[in-house]
């Protein structure tokens, strides 16, 4: 039975790998337009139902387009030319237009949820410390919700996010709510697209390999679902990957700089910026430690204040509420696994996602131990892996989470198809 998948897998490989990259594009966006029109068929989020809509004509002319083009008996580098092409179009077509469309509606109609609810709490937040308050204020005491924001659900009260998280809701509060360039979407998306252009710019890949990278990061739904809503994961995983471009050049200040940025914005980013430090390799003693202090430096002088002005509304925003344990049903409620059964019974919810962290622990080290030294590809592959699994079993949770895994597991096997360089090739820190 275990011979089975493993040969099924490795048949699925070496017919996907057999096919034209252009061929290969087209069943790609063939199968985000299908997303895409499923998603307005089904989905009861606003936003991302009218995304849906909007987005499957782009994908399925895209996919129409490079099914076409797979036929021309065409130069790699003229194939090369095609395919970058259709990623701009898609991007134009899936991201852009949609995010003006949306961020115009919710001007016009600013209470019809145009906006995914994390949208408003980021600006909200933004507009706190800008006024030198803390955005933590609300926390579940004494069987009631302390500090509630008014007007809004009750989880929207809370801002799940470390401090930094807030500066994507500076243009909110600097131009003012009415302004069609401060909806926080619009920061969240520049930053990816500039921070993932550098990262591609400076990944050792092929040319094939970057266009890949860029569509699950940006055009596919994958990122274009989340930039046009409201994914504030889509910056985290921009600034990740920028970490891991880093690990791979051996740049070990620019690693601990991206993944400290990442780690002080969201908690998602914390299994990358700790693995960082056991891969991390410059030619020199101690990269580790130096990743390690450029990650501790960026928390402290971020994070630390706030942590210390108010430890309680601090853990219940940025832990508890996350893992489903503030006493606030969150948003975050997809059918799968650890949802279902806490649904069933409750300590469920307090009992599978630690007892996850435990297993997933114990295997990862055993693991590691026996493949030490870790080489980058292995962390991402045990990063997508333990993801998907915290993914299944937490109470509290979305399907759309499955970026993180999804582009862990691509970015393994970029990294692991390019040699190491033995030098690093730009200033090492």
């Amino acid at each position: 039975m275990s011979e089975w998948p493993r040969r099924a897998r490795d048949d699925v490989r070496r017919w996907w790998r057999s096919l034209r990259d252009l061929t290969s594009d087209a069943l790609l966006y063939a199968l985000a337009a299908l997303f895409a029109l499923g998603t307005g068929l089904t989905s009861s989020a606003t936003a991302q139902w009218h995304w849906g809509y909007l987005a499957v004509a782009p994908y399925a002319l895209a996919a129409l387009a490079a099914g076409a083009m797979s036929r021309a008996k065409w130069t790699p580098d003229r194939a090369t030319r095609a395919r970058v092409a259709l990623v701009i179009f898609v991007i134009l077509g899936t991201v852009v237009v949609p995010l003006a469309t949306l961020v115009h509606w919710r001007d016009a109609h600013p209470t019809q949820g145009f906006a995914q609810p994390e949208v408003m709490v980021v600006e909200r937040a933004a507009e706190h410390v800008v006024h030198a308050q803390s955005p933590y204020t609300s926390y579940w005491s004494d069987a009631h919700l302390v500090h509630p924001v008014s007007g809004v659900a009750p989880y929207e009260s809370f801002f799940p996010y470390f401090p930094l998280m807030s500066v994507y809701g500076l243009p909110a509060v600097a131009l003012g709510p009415t302004s069609p360039w401060g909806d926080a979407r619009e920061a969240m998306t520049l930053v990816t697209m500039v921070l993932g252009g550098v990262s591609l710019a400076l990944m050792r890949a092929t040319r094939r390999q970057k266009i890949r990278v860029a569509q699950f990061l940006v055009a596919l739904p994958t990122g274009a679902l989340f930039l046009a809503t409201g994914g504030d994961d889509m910056p985290i995983l921009a600034l990740s990957l920028l970490g891991v471009v880093a690990l791979q050049r051996r740049t070990t200040w620019l690693a601990g700089v991206a993944l400290g940025v990442a780690a002080a914005s969201k908690l998602t980013a914390w299994p990358l910026a700790l693995g960082a430090v056991l891969v991390a390799r410059d030619g020199r003693r101690g990269a580790g430690v130096r990743v390690a202090a450029w990650v501790g430096a960026v928390g402290i002088v971020t994070v630390l204040p706030y942590l210390v002005a108010s430890p309680t509304a601090f853990v219940a925003n940025v832990v508890a509420f996350p893992l489903g344990l503030a006493h606030v049903a969150s948003p975050a409620a997809s059918p799968l696994p650890g949802h279902l059964l806490t649904g069933v019974w409750a300590p469920a919810g307090h009992i599978l996602t630690p007892l996850t962290l435990l297993v997933s622990g114990y295997l990862a080290s055993r693991y590691a131990r026996t493949r030490w030294p870790l080489s980058l590809s292995q962390l991402l592959l045990i990063l997508s892996v333990v993801s998907t699994a915290l993914i299944c079993v937490a109470s509290a949770t979305r399907i759309g989470y499955v970026i993180y895994p999804v582009n862990f597991a691509l970015w393994s096997l970029v990294v692991a198809e390019v040699a190491e360089p033995a030098r690093p090739q730009i200033p090492v820190g």
